[in-house]
């Protein structure tokens, strides 16, 4: 199986490149020609000390946790040595009781938080970032995570921590979040109370604050994401009154939060880049009407006397003779036979695919007869991704003036992207419709990051092999022995419809061409999800602390 080593190299060699030119910085702004901060651009580039920076990186949300710095230090020069300059991990390990062992930031209980520290608290961080100034790479802090899934007795047997043989921190949902909070300080106890609920809403400017003002003249932070996958929906359920305007209106009020705290770093929202045309904006703005028609011609002038007997007049048409405009036309058509034709698309495995691209998501949506918009043959309405669906609208969330840079994922094993109709095919039965809907959604994002002049970052995707499935835990979900679909798909999907994985070669040429199409289309980084840390393999024995290599599906041998 070819390591992440091998692929990551060879792809950074050939695609990685500058998308746009010619770049006007934005906000953060610098008065010096560089920073040490890195800044971003309306044309869609990075700029740490005032050089051009586009990425390929990875996420490691266990990263700050090992068990001891030596771990952090060697898995952070493994993933320098493989051309990886950016890491994605959690800036937050929230607890209902202090444990034995291991590390936590918060505990969230008795009606109160209590932020920790120590050397198993804050401390972790500020080690991380140490290391990882040591060994060159930048890193994205998430602030909380949508998903976190408990042995509460009301949820099903799949979202209750059914497998006692994980230790805490194995799976990404494991490190508490926004339904924490809810838990303990919500009324309703409805998932978007988070993003309304008075209290809840002063316990995490708490928490982010403590973390944020430790960090805020630190070079080696790239940006500061809000949360992971916020949307409506969670393994706790919403209310009916959680729409796009509830999500945005939190995404502006955390937003505004972290600037009014750390002047220096970039702000994403880390959203999954669902998109809603037809919901209400509260920040985006329309593009301005059309200018108005022309004027209409002027009347035709009166008719000329006939010549002279014996004379001639010369014939016109629009002001060039007859034979001037034959010549014209004449040219154009052999200009145009001469010109060579172009094949788009990426090559996958010798074969090229995607022969065409969408001019654009509306477009798309309103025509629905791209070859990419129906990869998947559904039929009906606009997909989940695309109604609003989930409460996320990635079009006013980025155009809200605090968020610096877009963020979306890619995780089809978990998500429907068809922009028409509902139904679901797991990429082991459709692979070439997955990759395929994949490229879609990245020049999607693209598109829009375009139309509002900011940069745009896949801040996580993968696919689950058929090696990996009897691993495969959705982020919805606590178990691998997955009895119920994510919640992000349909409701009634059955265990049958996930599939068996994809081949380690198929994942390999589909992680390929979405980097391909990301990089050379215009993104600002991608960062795949996620490397085991396959070289510690620890002792899962101790309370709660990082034991046996981290891997939900999607881990990949580096």
């Amino acid at each position: 199986m070819p390591s992440l080593s091998f692929w990551l190299l060879s792809l950074l060699s050939t695609t990685l490149s500058p998308a746009f030119a010619s770049p006007t910085p934005t906000f953060p702004r610098n008065s010096g020609t560089s920073s040490p901060f890195i800044t971003a651009s309306s044309d869609g580039l990075f700029f740490p000390n005032g050089s051009k920076f586009s990425f390929v990186g990875t996420n490691a949300y266990w990263l700050p946790y090992l068990n001891s710095d030596d771990d952090i230090s060697d898995t952070l020069a493994n993933m320098s040595a493989s051309g990886i300059t950016v890491v994605r991990t959690w800036a937050f390990n929230d607890v209902t009781s202090i444990p034995d062992a291991g590390s936590w930031l918060q505990v969230i209980a008795n009606g109160t938080t209590r932020i920790n520290t120590g050397t198993n608290g804050l401390q972790r961080l500020d080690k991380l970032l140490e290391l990882a100034k040591k060994h060159c790479i930048y890193i994205i802090f998430s602030l909380t995570n949508n998903w976190n899934p408990t042995s509460d007795i009301s949820l099903s047997p799949a979202r209750r921590w059914a497998s006692p043989t994980l230790p805490r921190n194995f799976l990404s949902n494991n490190y508490g979040g926004m339904d924490a909070y809810v838990r303990e300080f919500g009324v309703a106890k409805t998932h978007d109370e988070f993003y309304t609920h008075p209290t809840i809403l002063s316990s995490f400017k708490n928490y982010t604050k403590a973390v944020i003002s430790r960090y805020i003249d630190h070079p080696q932070v790239l940006a500061w994401e809000l949360a992971n996958d916020p949307r409506c929906n969670s393994t706790v359920s919403a209310s009916s009154s959680c729409e796009t305007t509830t999500v945005t209106r939190w995404h502006a009020d955390l937003a505004t939060h972290v600037r009014s705290i750390d002047p220096n770093h970039l702000i994403t929202s880390g959203n999954h880049g669902f998109f809603c045309p037809s919901c209400p904006k509260l920040f985006h703005k329309p593009p301005p009407p059309p200018p108005p028609p022309p004027p209409p011609p002027p009347p035709p002038p009166p008719p000329r006397p006939s010549p002279a007997p014996g004379s001639t007049r010369k014939r016109t048409a629009g002001g060039l003779s007859v034979s001037k405009l034959r010549q014209m036309i004449t040219y154009g058509k052999r200009a145009a036979s001469r010109t060579p034709g172009s094949r788009g698309g990426v090559k996958i495995r010798g074969r090229w695919t995607v022969p065409c691209r969408c001019p654009s998501l509306l477009s798309t949506l309103r025509a629905k007869r791209c070859p990419l918009a129906e990869a998947k043959r559904q039929t009906g309405g606009a997909g989940p991704a695309f109604d609003g669906s989930f409460g996320v609208d990635s079009q006013d969330i980025l155009s809200i003036p605090e968020i610096s840079l877009g963020s979306f994922q890619l995780f089809p094993d978990q998500n429907n992207y068809g922009t028409v109709g509902t139904q679901f095919t797991p990429p082991s039965s459709d692979f070439a419709g997955t990759v395929q809907l994949g490229i879609v959604w990245i020049q999607a994002q693209v598109d829009l990051a375009v139309s509002i002049g900011k940069p745009m970052v896949l801040t996580g995707f993968g696919l689950v092999t058929g090696d990996n499935i009897a691993q495969f835990v959705p982020f919805s979900n606590t178990s691998s022995s997955v009895t119920e679909p994510p919640v992000s798909l349909s409701a009634g999907q059955s265990a049958a419809t996930m599939g068996t994985g994809v081949t380690d070669q198929q994942r390999d040429s589909a992680y390929q061409a979405w980097l391909q199409v990301g990089l050379n289309s215009g993104l600002g980084g991608m960062n795949q999800y996620q490397p085991a840390a396959g070289t510690f393999v620890q002792n899962p024995s101790g309370g709660g602390t990082m034991g046996v290599s981290p891997n939900d599906g999607y881990g990949f041998v580096g």
